[in-house]
């Protein structure tokens, strides 16, 4: 506790003033510094030379104090004033001086730090957003945020970096301020911490308590002044070799092995890292002191087996974090994982969990006062969190389980259950959910992570020598990868994997008052029992009950239009665990959440009616853990960036493409599917962006012996009254085209003669989808409208030789 208190103010203190001025730090920082001179100073002047003198100077003091007060007043000011000095005198007098000046220290930092990022030209520039050209130093790597603008894939790259040169509209400043770019493109994903460019872009400011001097928006690419320092050249060079090195595995190993050693998630794929955070597992993709003490402790175990002695095998274990630490590159977070694993290995090494509170105190301070901004990070609350959870909670839990069990498996129970104890409290202010699967997960996947550690980092050191052997070190290392994947899938879809839970404050009282009736309850043994068979009654009504009373899909289920947002995915079942796919939605993780609960592990056949962004964006989704037969594309390119995407994905995973035309057709299991258009000739384009691909979607007409469907993609007026021309069968059932917008033929919506209409949307969208006319269109011509931002998944099943729509609900 007097090292605790210090790091908790300290981390307290800079928490709070960095969303504050800087003339309030400076008043705090100055205050704190007063009282804690007058506090030593008291100290100093009164300090008793032994026992007789303290006796002689209170009793001076209490004739002094008679003279002076009289009364039960004079009495109580005594008292409280003689239980003060007791305090100073027993010991708590040094913590409080520490905690003054941990506060002090804290209020200076960040008064500095804010003076520094909120003064000078570049913030001056940033208030007036000015268009500037900037030369800087990347400080980070470059993080690629994956979205779409209109149309097509956008993604977006941020990197921190630090100004040096700053010119505009002829002024040139020299300076050294942090910023944050925000930039687009393939050239900034190459870049590498501790090079320099020259961008130009427009600059705005900062968010409040964010030190950083502005924010600068960046359209063209970088120019590259100058290569990375040695120490990254070595680091890139070596997680290339590792991301050679994973490709013999499956493409969810390789993309998680990478980022499992050494934090490198570029090849991670979407449902891969949704999976891993509803498991609770995500914090295994992020460089922590877990890493480090897995290598530290190989080498430690190599050195013990080998017979070196203990300061040999402590020098090695310390170079291997180090070399670990250059893999990972030296950034801040890999600095702090480094400092925060050899706090881990000291509490280790003594056996004392006091010793590891200390040193994790310490280390707290530490950091604090060399970067003030950590207090704000959630990556770091998480970390101190859980590494206090740990040395805190497990022992004592590790060792009254030990009574009852072996004490391995006990402390294997100890340590997951502390640390997501611990970092409870701290999710719920982030995510507003609970993980209530985090805990068996984290019991299942945390034997495969130390050999899965260890090999990869092998491998990463063995490949620039040779690729082939860093392979063999891979492949072993693939396996484990592939469990922890496995166990993330299976975690991820189990009923209530999540427990959606209050957020803020009133979520943190909410789950202080269960803890507290949880431990109150548990205290005793009968209401332990009892407890205990509440709990496993509720864990069964979900698992087993809760399927059964709310199934999904619905029995004989022909068709599901997923709720995907703003976008279109359709499954058709064919019968067998295998489905048609048409179109996949723009989101990867939402298209297999719907596959998944529909039980499909088999894909004949895709078709992406036309190649924008909220129909292909989830083609990935649609691939995890699936075999497909092929892909049917629409004749139309555009837009070609999203055509030549999709094409070479396919290509990459060979998988035939062909190109509808109509008269297509196929039939498999109990559906029978006819391709009606687009038109072999070219279908007139109509205003407003992305209409010449919306007239070249593929529409098909889909039969069932209980009736059929028209999917119509997103055609537009010009379009249907094509079809219209053509020819169009009648059906029970209308997707509406391009979401229910305006561009409605009445024609064309009447001449299918449907009696229900499925829309797919997102909710509350920029389009205004489904449009009112639209809605009241289909209305008039007496369909009942059904929508997924309403419904959720929506199932067509045949009842009774007829056709219905079931909603899943929202």
């Amino acid at each position: 506790m007097r090292l605790g208190l210090p790091a908790l103010a300290a981390w307290g203190t800079s928490l709070v003033l960095l969303g504050c001025s800087v003339r309030t730090s400076l008043i705090t920082a100055v205050t704190a510094a007063v009282i804690m001179a007058l506090l030593a100073f008291h100290r100093g002047r009164f300090r008793p030379s032994g026992q007789g003198g303290r006796s002689s100077r209170a009793g001076m003091a209490r004739g002094g104090d008679r003279r002076r007060w009289g009364g039960d007043r004079g009495q109580l000011l005594r008292s409280g004033w003689r239980r003060l000095e007791g305090g100073l005198e027993a010991g708590w007098g040094n913590v409080l001086l520490a905690v003054l000046g941990c506060v002090a220290a804290v209020a200076g930092a960040v008064a500095f730090r804010v003076h520094a990022v909120s003064t000078g030209p570049v913030a001056e520039l940033a208030a007036r957003r000015a268009a500037v050209t900037v030369e800087m130093t990347l400080t980070g790597d470059p993080r690629i945020l994956p979205g779409h603008r209109g149309l097509v894939r956008r993604d977006r790259v941020i990197v921190e970096g630090s100004a040096e040169r700053v010119e505009t509209s002829g002024a040139r400043f020299t300076t050294m301020a942090p910023v944050v770019v925000f930039a687009q493109g393939a050239d900034w994903v190459a870049l590498l911490p501790s090079q320099r460019i020259r961008v130009r872009g427009r600059l705005g400011p900062a968010d409040p308590g964010e030190l950083t001097a502005g924010i600068l928006l960046v359209r063209e690419p970088p120019e590259v002044l100058s290569g990375p320092s040695p120490p990254q050249r070595v680091a890139a060079a070596l997680r290339a070799g590792l991301r050679d090195a994973a490709a013999v595995l499956p493409p969810a190993e390789r993309g998680l092995l990478p980022g499992l050693v050494v934090g490198d998630v570029s090849l991670m794929e979407e449902q891969v890292k949704n999976d891993l955070k509803t498991a609770g597992l995500s914090h295994l993709t992020a460089v922590s002191g877990a890493n480090l003490a897995v290598i530290a402790g190989a080498v430690i175990a190599v050195g013990r087996v080998a017979g070196l002695p203990l300061a040999v095998r402590a020098i090695l274990a310390v170079t291997a974090m180090l070399g670990f630490a250059v893999v990972a590159r030296p950034s801040p977070s890999v600095l702090r994982a480094l400092v925060m694993g050899s706090m881990a290995a000291v509490a280790m090494g003594t056996g004392r969990s006091r010793d590891g509170v200390a040193a994790l105190s310490a280390t707290v301070l530490g950091l604090i006062l060399f970067d003030p901004a950590l207090a704000r990070e959630y990556g770091f609350a998480l970390s101190v969190f859980a590494t206090g959870g740990i040395l805190v909670l497990a022992p004592r839990w590790r060792d009254r389980m030990a009574l009852r069990m072996p004490r391995w498996v006990a402390e294997a129970i100890a340590v997951p259950c502390a640390a997501q104890a611990a970092v409870t409290p701290l999710l719920v202010l982030m995510s507003g959910e609970l993980e209530l699967v985090a805990i068996p997960a984290n019991l299942l996947a945390g034997p495969a992570v130390a050999p899965a550690t260890v090999l990869g980092f092998a491998g990463s050191v063995v490949a620039p020598v040779s690729v082939e052997a860093a392979r063999w070190l891979v492949r072993p290392a693939g396996y484990a990868v592939g469990w922890i994947i496995w166990v993330a899938r299976q975690a991820a879809g189990l009923p209530a994997a999540t427990l959606p839970w209050p957020g803020g404050a009133i979520g943190l009282l909410l789950l202080g008052l269960t803890a507290g009736v949880a431990w109150f309850l548990l205290r005793r043994a009968a209401w332990r029992l009892m407890v205990c068979a509440v709990a496993a009654g509720l864990v069964l009504a979900v698992v087993l009950i809760r399927p059964i009373v709310a199934s999904w899909p619905p029995p004989a289920w022909l068709l599901v239009s997923c709720d995907v947002g703003q976008g279109d995915a359709l499954v058709l079942n064919t019968g067998r665990a295998r489905a048609v796919v048409i179109d996949a939605g723009p989101d990867p993780v939402s298209v297999d959440r719907c596959l998944r609960a529909l039980g499909v592990r088999q894909v004949p056949l895709i078709i992406l009616t036309h190649p924008h962004f909220d129909h292909v964006g989830g083609l990935d989704g649609v691939f995890q853990g699936r075999a497909v037969g092929a892909v049917v594309v629409s004749p139309g390119h555009e837009p070609r960036q999203e055509s030549a995407r999709v094409s070479a994905d396919l290509g990459r995973r060979r998988v035939p493409e062909w190109v509808a035309f109509p008269g297509m057709a196929w039939n498999l299991g109990p559906v029978s599917l006819r391709v009606l258009g687009p038109a072999a000739e070219a279908v007139p384009a109509g205003p407003g962006e992305g209409a010449m691909a919306n007239n070249a979607s593929i529409v098909i007409h889909v039969r069932w012996p209980a009736g059929s469907a028209l999917l119509s993609g997103d055609v537009e007026t010009e379009a249907q009254a094509e079809l219209l021309r053509r020819g169009l069968p009648k059906a029970d059932i209308l997707k509406v085209p391009h979401h229910g917008s305006a561009r409605q033929d009445p024609a064309f919506l009447a001449a299918t003669g449907a009696r229900a209409a499925l829309i797919s949307v997102g909710a509350d969208n920029d389009y205004g989808h489904p449009a009112p006319l639209t809605l009241n269109r289909l209305r008039g011509l007496g369909m009942r409208v059904y929508r997924t931002d309403q419904g959720g998944d929506l199932a067509i099943v045949a009842d009774h030789g007829h056709l219905a729509i079931v909603p899943r609900g929202p």
